[in-house]
């Protein structure tokens, strides 16, 4: 059995541990295979890379993006090359599409009379990518919330008073991106999309069509009659199942870092991995 771990967070996004405390928990917990994968942005896998060198994990680079839909659809590209210029454009189109986000989100919350600014935002993301996490955390620190749940309930989440509709790419235009970067495809956590079979096999075939690689079947997110159901679903569509947390730190309680797997699970050479 490995322990594995494909899908992390830093706090070059929503996560809370910069890359270096990342390889290092997962150190710890014995992760040999690992894969930083921030929304959005790349930007903080030179450190990550070098923490893994250090730690003897095989470190594999990765992101992830949400793509348009009326439901959650997370694309994630493992082993992409960072420095392609395509994809760090629609990166960066994406980040600003953010920035536009987060200040109406912030007026709305103004105008709902709590008192909270675009740069307290800002300046508790620390990195390049600023998201809804960072609004909920200023909630929290100012008092109007308890915890991070509520604040979405209450606030921000789809459906409530101050959430604003993100602009993203379709996910051809996600699949295109990662396929650009040289990198492999893999939809992510999706029990979280909420979809009928029929609704679901059909995305998959579409998906399928335009170059998904694989299905993250073994997730933080799945329980264990799920995860059966999606190493099915993989099967039956000639998908990759991969395996991964969706760790963020301490904004997930009870949500820790690394999967035990069978060695077989994946070609790991097609992502860069000797095992």
């Amino acid at each position: 059995m490995l322990i594995v771990d494909l899908h992390t967070h830093s706090t070059f996004s929503d996560g809370t541990f910069s890359p270096e405390a990342l390889v290092g928990r997962a150190a710890k917990r014995h992760v040999s295979v690992l894969s930083l994968t921030d929304h959005d942005t790349t930007a903080g896998l030179d450190r990550f890379l070098a923490a893994c060198g250090k730690k003897g994990i095989q470190g594999i680079t990765g992101v992830e993006l949400s793509a348009e839909a009326p439901h959650t659809l997370h694309i994630m590209g493992y082993r992409i090359d960072r420095s392609c210029p395509g994809l760090q454009e629609k990166l960066g189109a994406l980040r600003e599409n953010r920035r536009r986000r987060n200040a109406l989100m912030v007026e709305k919350l103004v105008s709902l009379g709590v008192a909270i600014s675009l740069e307290e935002v800002e300046a508790e993301s620390g990195g390049e990518v600023v998201a809804r996490p960072h609004i909920a955390r200023v909630l929290v620190k100012k008092g109007y919330v308890r915890d991070i749940a509520s604040a979405f309930n209450r606030y921000i989440g789809r459906g409530a008073p101050a959430y604003v509709a993100s602009s993203r790419l379709t996910p051809e235009q996600c699949l295109e991106a990662v396929d650009e970067a040289g990198g492999v495809a893999v939809l992510g956590h999706p029990g979280l999309m909420g979809l009928d079979e029929d609704h679901l096999f059909a995305l998959l075939e579409r998906l399928k069509d335009h170059g998904l690689w694989g299905l993250e079947c073994i997730s933080g997110h799945h329980g264990s009659g799920e995860i059966y159901y999606w190493m099915k679903v993989a099967s039956r569509f000639g998908l990759f199942p991969t395996a991964g947390s969706d760790f963020h730190g301490v904004d997930r309680p009870g949500m820790d870092l690394g999967v035990a797997v069978t060695e077989g699970l994946l070609p790991w050479a097609r992502l860069g991995v000797s095992i």
